[in-house]
């Protein structure tokens, strides 16, 4: 694969909950100053995936102050009826996002699907349309839109800042569906933000990691149809009405 199936595009919204898992514990969330490498490519995800991709996150920059609102909440409790809380967003947040794409090894039965042009210009186009699936940041309540953008281009608030650091973060899931392990790990690190940008590492570059539980993804199922991919995608992509 050529490593020119690079992607960018800008995401903003009025709110974003980018939740640090050490406030889950009372019942609380507190949002990261930054996004989280999992959530940014939930986002990336939601503007278009195929089981044939797997997205990396390249880097993100930061575009607007960071600035926090806390919230009184009443969520669901498990046994029935509501619960007080207390939720601290990011408030006005924007940030201008590079990925791209490389194939899950794990799916050989999508090997004929591996076409990176058709991908790279799918991907595209969705970014123009805003995305295939609603984007959230970090949380559902948390609306988040998507435009093109050329990565590197406006004045960001943290442009004149050297260096910005942000302690021990949470980076992502190993789902076994892209690891080939029958377990989920949670992995971590810590970021640095140099003039408003932040370098991602890849997940396999993390060294700091925890095991969850035993987990196994369901295989994918075979069809006797011999479905046309190319029509598949045209569907998908709205090019029929």
């Amino acid at each position: 694969m050529q490593k020119d199936n690079i992607v960018q595009f800008k995401v903003h919204g009025k709110y974003a909950l980018f939740t640090d898992p050490l406030t889950k514990i009372g019942g609380e969330k507190f949002s990261y100053q930054v996004p989280t490498y999992q959530a940014v490519k939930g986002i990336v995800e939601s503007v278009y995936w195929k089981p044939t991709l797997v997205w990396e996150i390249d880097k993100i920059r930061v575009m607007k102050a960071i600035q926090t609102e806390s919230k009184g909440i009443k969520p669901t409790k498990y046994g029935g009826g509501n619960d007080l809380a207390y939720y601290t967003y990011l408030r006005d947040v924007e940030y201008q996002v590079q990925a791209r794409f490389s194939w899950n090894l794990l799916r050989e039965d999508l090997i004929q699907d591996r076409n990176e042009n058709k991908h790279y210009f799918m991907a595209k186009r969705m970014i123009e349309r805003g995305g295939r699936r609603d984007i959230f940041l970090g949380a559902r309540e948390c609306q988040g839109y998507v435009e093109p953008c050329v990565f590197g281009e406006g004045d960001g608030y943290y442009d004149d800042h050297p260096q910005l650091s942000f302690g021990m973060m949470f980076h992502g899931f190993d789902y076994p569906s892209e690891t080939g392990v029958k377990e989920l790990h949670a992995r971590f690190w810590a970021p640095h933000m140099h003039h408003g940008v932040i370098e991602m590492v890849t997940p396999q570059e993390c060294e700091v990691r925890r095991f969850i539980r035993p987990m196994q993804h369901n295989e994918p199922q075979t069809t006797p149809l011999d479905f046309d991919h190319s029509l598949q995608d045209v569907l998908e992509d709205g090019g029929l009405r």
